[in-house]
């Protein structure tokens, strides 16, 4: 177990530092930047220069990255180009308002899918069955911002008994019941997206373990059929729906930016499009560097579910978990 904890630890060092270079290189050869917002046209050459200077943008693009590394290693994730704040103080709120919010539609997704996907499979074609595929097809096919943009229509210009928008009413700040109104919406919007590929995922997954011969081995010997299929069958359905689940962690933290646009939500989603536009590519390294850490986080604790649900996996082979 101590062999695969720092096996995996420098994996991971390794893939975050990968990660950081690359995306400091592609943000840096994108089109356009911060010199053809910051710097003015009217600007005189040397008033450009100094400005440019001042910003740190004459620098190559090797001494910035190491300067910005240096910076991260201390701790410091940079300031903004244009007011020059600390980018910490713009990006930890965010983050929490998302947690808030993706928190929310993912646990209760979770909550609805795996349940119903898991019964769907025990009776496939019902009723149940066909409507879970009916709301996964819209939930498919649906784009988020249009489903959003319809909520907002019906239940709060319409009818007016949800919040249109943001996350609080304005002198409401700190209100729980204030704040669980403003979720109903947006929760509605990204659950209907999780809802839909959850209960897919664990209908076809435990359809698949059903059909083993050792299920049809419990059956034979007369075993309940709610025994066979919580006890026998369930534990190992649950391997493919956790990494799944693995891999949707960095979402609980980037957030849904086109959803968080849509109803003004705080967010580190929407932050990341402002940014984007704004040219401030010390944010954007740093939202990239907290979403590139909660994927490697989300493969590691998928790694350990998979041996504390299945015994037979082992985590101190080479290469991580493996069966």
């Amino acid at each position: 177990m101590t062999a695969f904890f720092i096996r995996r630890l420098l994996q991971s060092a390794l893939v975050l530092g990968l990660i950081i270079v690359l995306t400091f290189l592609l943000i840096h050869a994108a089109p356009g930047g911060p010199r053809q917002i910051y710097l003015s046209p009217g600007l005189s050459q040397e008033a450009a220069q100094v400005q440019a200077h001042n910003l740190g943008l004459d620098r190559p693009v090797l001494a910035q990255f190491f300067g910005w590394l240096g910076d991260l290693l201390q701790g410091n994730l940079g300031y903004t180009f244009k007011n020059h704040i600390p980018v910490g103080d713009i990006i930890w709120p965010t983050v929490g308002h998302t947690m808030i919010l993706m928190g929310a539609a993912w646990l209760f997704s979770l909550l609805i899918a795996i349940p119903w996907g898991i019964y769907n499979s025990t009776v496939e074609y019902s009723l149940s069955d066909q409507t879970a595929s009916f709301i996964a097809y819209i939930g498919f096919a649906m784009p988020t911002f249009w489903f959003g943009i319809i909520l907002q229509e019906l239940f709060a210009l319409k009818w007016d008994v949800l919040p249109l928008s943001d996350m609080w009413t304005m002198g409401k700040e700190g209100n729980v019941g204030d704040l669980l109104l403003h979720l109903v919406l947006p929760v509605s919007v990204l659950t209907l997206g999780f809802l839909a590929g959850y209960s897919k995922y664990a209908r076809s997954s435990m359809l698949e373990v059903l059909d083993r011969d050792y299920i049809r081995t419990a059956r034979a010997k007369g075993l309940p059929e709610r025994r066979v299929i919580f006890r026998h069958g369930l534990r190992n359905a649950l391997i493919p729906i956790i990494t799944l689940l693995g891999m949707d962690l960095p979402i609980l933290v980037s957030g849904a930016a086109l959803t968080e646009s849509v109803f003004n939500w705080p967010g580190m989603g929407r932050l990341f499009v402002q940014m984007a536009v704004a040219r401030e590519y010390s944010v954007l390294m740093a939202i990239t560097l907290i979403t590139a850490v909660f994927v490697i986080i989300g493969n590691f604790l998928a790694d350990i579910l998979y041996a504390l649900v299945d015994p037979r996996v082992k985590l101190d082979r080479k290469g991580g978990a493996a069966a």
